[in-house]
């Protein structure tokens, strides 16, 4: 009797434990960045925000540099409930549908206000694409605008032909092929190992990344294209959320929507601040030449046509709802 007593009490324990936020509720967040990148900076601030909101009920682990999950493992994760939330560079998922790769189309939004107007209209229906697989959106976070690291000096597009390429989504690949580079996928963060063993020589990424990467080891040029804006996207298994008692839940969404805002302000204000520190430390940071220029944009209206084929309806409703703001 004793013996059994034990047990009921020790599986009611185990209940309430992982109740609606009862007594102290845990969470995992991975993300595939290093803990200094201002990313991952936000997102020890949004796991604050939360537990300082609800006197501790509800703790969040940041778990940085993909040492809980892989950048391509994350949203899978999320799905099935392996981590509760997690962060997500979303064109990452463009190969499972057009939708989420359309902040990386190059040349449709090249500022952070187009960016974000560009956020707005996509919104709705990366949010629709996700609650199918059990997830909400929180959240996204821009990077800085995207620009080609090179070993060697590029004043045209033809100068890009045979070059190690890093691809990280279904756009860079694209592109490598169109320019004639050998490309490899590799995520963030297996760059700086790339680099530095000559996997690849160029890839096209924003300072954050060629600081991070300690890129000035091993490449050279820095040609500041300003070609999109891709953007993080934080999610949350939606069952794990519903788990959430209602004073909770409230919290949580008001710390997802602050750390939106303190995110873009973070990247609006710290984008020069990356060139000028890979400047400082030997890389040769340049604006493309016309002729480069032009070459990308050509590439850049290919790339379009080709995702809005692909995109169908729903591509040509985001992009009629963006020219609309």
């Amino acid at each position: 009797m004793m013996k059994r007593f034990a047990f009921v009490a020790l599986a009611a324990a185990a209940l309430f434990a992982t109740g609606p936020a009862s007594a102290q509720t845990k969470w995992n967040l991975p993300s595939a960045y290093p803990a200094d990148n201002p990313h991952v900076e936000n997102l020890a601030a949004f796991a604050k925000d939360i537990s300082d909101a609800t006197g501790g009920k509800l703790q969040i682990a940041i778990h940085a540099g993909a040492s809980l999950f892989k950048g391509p493992e994350i949203k899978r994760a999320v799905a099935t409930g392996q981590a509760q939330t997690g962060e997500v560079l979303i064109s990452i998922l463009e190969n499972e549908d057009p939708i989420y790769g359309i902040d990386v189309v190059p040349f449709v939004a090249t500022s952070f206000d187009q960016s974000a107007k560009l956020w707005k209209a996509s919104r709705p229906f990366i949010e629709k694409k996700l609650a199918a697989q059990g997830i909400m959106v929180l959240f996204s976070v821009p990077w800085g605008p995207q620009g080609i690291y090179s070993k060697k000096e590029l004043n045209t597009i033809e100068d890009m032909k045979g070059l190690k390429w890093r691809a990280y989504n279904v756009g860079t690949a694209r592109i490598g092929e169109l320019v004639g580079a050998q490309a490899v996928t590799i995520q963030a963060a297996e760059l700086p190992q790339a680099l530095a063993t000559g996997v690849v020589n160029s890839f096209m990424s924003s300072g954050a990344t060629g600081y991070d990467s300690k890129v000035w080891e091993s490449l050279t040029y820095f040609y500041d294209t300003k070609a999109w804006i891709p953007k993080n996207v934080t999610m949350v298994n939606k069952a794990a959320f519903e788990a959430l008692d209602k004073p909770t839940q409230e919290a949580f969404l008001k710390a997802a929507a602050a750390a939106e805002t303190r995110g873009w302000k973070a990247w609006e204000n710290k984008t020069e601040w990356y060139h000028a520190e890979i400047a400082k430390k030997g890389m040769k940071v340049l604006p493309p030449s016309p002729e480069l220029a032009a070459g990308f944009k050509k590439i850049g209206d290919q790339l379009t046509a080709d995702w809005l084929k692909k995109a169908g309806a729903d591509g040509e409703a985001v992009i009629a709802e963006y020219k609309k703001m």
